[in-house]
């Protein structure tokens, strides 16, 4: 056992492992009390002073003196058998409300709260909070989705998942949609900047100035994307964007466009045009698949950049702000690169409806 008169011995690497816990935000206030104890008698302090100095007992510094000398910094983590913070909650407790919360919903809610919880169970908020911290349960939150029951669903995902991880030698792969009813809002009042201490205001009100569509096609290779904004979403307006495509990508390349199944895409005009332009190939997503074309992950990123918190008082104005944003991304296009393979997909799919029809 250390002694008063003895100092620790510690190694160049049980010093620098010390002070790290020691300086570290996230390690346990014991690890760091104990790392403390060796290194303040590493130094030849004696215990009764080193107990002054962190307001402990001298018992304790011999303790974790002793068993750093017997077990090196492995030993100040670990706690013996009954020592420690004895649990406040029951398992039984824990489980009841675990289970609760994701089998139930509170009377005339759609899902729990910390406070309804807490009453329901007779704890405190704080710890249904630390119980859903601990189970990785958010209720608060839901997420969106739906799974598609297109009886091609396996092939076209094979089709489509083949052109992003295998594409056709010396051909053009396009992710193709339309972004239809842009509306170019308008504010009631000016908004303030921001500053510090304040976050930008904007109201929560507008006045509409009318819509646009907009056609666009994402080079899955490049990451470039070539848009056009016109005034209806019919086939007509589909058929004028192929042929703009037509222009941007000139000679014999073949050209592969990913859609999706809108009405548009399978008009009869568009198939007659598509038969005098052997090069174009069109091929759909399965329905209610909208995340497998990667042109949506652009589509997101114009909202957030540009649209969402725009002021626009014409049409024209925000067709402007489409264009601006389209020139600065091909200006420095970055690919969005696909890497789910078809067998992931499925299983993942599988497994959502095996949940599906537990549930139901």
């Amino acid at each position: 056992m250390a002694s008063a008169s003895s100092s620790t011995v510690v190694s160049d690497e049980q010093r620098a492992v010390l002070e790290r816990w020691v300086g570290a935000q996230k390690t346990p206030q014991s690890v760091a009390l104990r790392a403390r104890i060796v290194l303040l008698a590493a130094e030849g302090e004696p215990n009764s002073q080193i107990a002054r100095t962190l307001a402990v007992s001298r018992p304790t510094v011999i303790l974790w003196r002793s068993r750093f000398a017997e077990g090196g910094t492995a030993a100040l983590t670990e706690t013996k058998p009954g020592r420690g913070r004895k649990p406040t909650i029951p398992a039984a407790k824990v489980k009841a409300i675990v289970q609760a919360t994701t089998q139930t919903t509170p009377p005339g809610q759609t899902h729990w709260s910390c406070r309804t919880m807490a009453k329901a169970h007779g704890v405190s908020p704080a710890t249904v909070q630390r119980i859903w911290d601990a189970h990785g349960l958010k209720p608060h939150r839901v997420r969106t989705f739906k799974l598609s029951n297109d009886p091609r669903f396996s092939e076209k995902l094979t089709d489509v998942v083949g052109l992003y991880l295998n594409p056709p030698e010396k051909a053009i792969v396009l992710c193709v949609d339309e972004k239809s009813q842009i509306q170019a809002l308008d504010r009631t009042q000016p908004s303030l900047p921001m500053k510090k201490g304040r976050a930008g205001t904007m109201t929560h009100d507008y006045k509409r100035n009318g819509t646009t569509t907009l056609f666009a096609a994402l080079d899955v290779l490049q990451g470039t994307v070539v848009g056009q904004c016109l005034p209806r979403h019919r086939h007509q307006e589909f058929l004028k964007f192929l042929r703009t495509l037509d222009r941007e990508f000139p000679g014999q390349r073949e050209l592969h466009l990913i859609v999706d199944n809108y009405r548009t895409h399978k008009h009869d005009n568009v198939d007659a045009w598509l038969a005098k332009h052997p090069r174009f190939h069109l091929h759909f997503i399965p329905t209610s698949s909208s995340w497998l074309n990667l042109v949506e992950r652009w589509f997101r990123e114009l909202t957030e950049k540009a649209i969402r918190r725009g002021v626009f008082h014409s049409v024209p104005d925000l067709i402007a702000a489409i264009e601006a944003f389209l020139a600065a991304h091909n200006n420095d296009p970055k690919p969005f690169v696909w890497t789910a393979s078809v067998d992931s997909i499925l299983a993942k799919v599988g497994r959502c409806k095996a949940v599906l029809e537990t549930v139901h």
